[in-house]
Formats: C-alpha cells, sequence, structure tokens
C-alpha cells in the first residue's frame, strides 16, 4: 500500500524536471522582484512618514521645553515681582506708621500747646476779672468812703472849721504842685 501511494505520488510529481522550470519557482521569484519593487518605495514612503512624524514630535517636545523655560521664567520673574511687591508692601506700612506716629506726636505736641495756650488764656481772663474786681471794689469802696465822708463832713463840719480847711488846703496848693 504504502508503494501504491508513493508511485501516485511519483506520478504526480515529476522528478527529473529541474526547479527552476516549475511555475511555483518562478511565481516565488516574480513574488520576491515584485515585494523587492514595492517595498523600496514603501520603505521609503514608511520611513519617510517616520521621520516627518519624528520631527513633528521633536518639534513639540522642543517647543513643551521651550515653553516649560519660558514658564519656569515668568513664574520667577513673577515671584521676584511678588516679593518686591511685598518688600514695598512693608516699607509703605512702616513708612505710614512711621508717618502716623510722627502726626501722633504731632497732634499731641499741638494739642499740648492749645492746652497751655487756653490755660494762659483763662489765667489771663482771671487775672483780668480780678483786677476788674478789685478795681470795681475798690471803687465801690472809694465811692462809699466819699459818701461816708461827705456825710460825715455836713453832719459834722461848721462854718470855721471849713474855712479853716479850706484855708489849709490852699496854704499846702503850692508845695503839692511842684
Amino acid at each position: 500500500m504504502m508503494q501504491a501511494h508513493a508511485s501516485e505520488a511519483g506520478a504526480a510529481m515529476p522528478h527529473d524536471v529541474a526547479f527552476y522550470l516549475t511555475p511555483e519557482f518562478w511565481v516565488f521569484v516574480a513574488f520576491v522582484i515584485f515585494i523587492g519593487l514595492v517595498a523600496r518605495p514603501a520603505y521609503r514612503i514608511v520611513t519617510a512618514a517616520l521621520d516627518d512624524r519624528a520631527e513633528t514630535i521633536r518639534k513639540k517636545l522642543d517647543e513643551a521645553e521651550r515653553l516649560r523655560i519660558e514658564a519656569k521664567d515668568l513664574l520667577s520673574t513673577y515671584q521676584r515681582k511678588q516679593r518686591e511687591a511685598a518688600e514695598e508692601a512693608e516699607r509703605i506700612v512702616a513708612h505710614a506708621q512711621r508717618e502716623a506716629e510722627h502726626i501722633r506726636a504731632q497732634a499731641v505736641g499741638d494739642l499740648e500747646n492749645a492746652i497751655r495756650r487756653r490755660e494762659a488764656q483763662a489765667k489771663e481772663r482771671i487775672a483780668q476779672v480780678e483786677a476788674r474786681a478789685v478795681a470795681d471794689v475798690q471803687a465801690t469802696a472809694s465811692d462809699l468812703a466819699l459818701a461816708a465822708a461827705r456825710r460825715i463832713i455836713t453832719e459834722q463840719m461848721t462854718a470855721d472849721s471849713s474855712a479853716r480847711l479850706i484855708d489849709d488846703a490852699i496854704g499846702e496848693l503850692p508845695s503839692k504842685l511842684n
């Protein structure tokens, strides 16, 4: 049986034909040539596409790196500006505090000066009122004394004593005028 199969297989496949004469060989050769002709341009197209893609990716990475550096620079710039603004704010607050202290001290000094002036004015007014009161009391006392003296003189004075007082006053007049 085996031989039967072998003879059937031998009849189907001739052994004496060279391999390069078989159609399968030429199909294989044509396939290799076709692949060689198609693969080279396809390889070039694929590698060109991959190179373009790699270049695009590299450009995007470069752009991303540039943007990262720019963002880092901007961040450091803004942080520096923030520090400068905070320092400026501290200087402004310190200046405002010094100015407020100066204004407060000046206001206290002005208030003390105003109090001293008002106190001096009050003392001056009191002194004026006292002087006026003393003058009024003296005027009233002198008016009362004069009135009392008139009344006493008019009640006790006689014509002779009146003439004698007038003569004495006239006699003292030259000594009082000099």
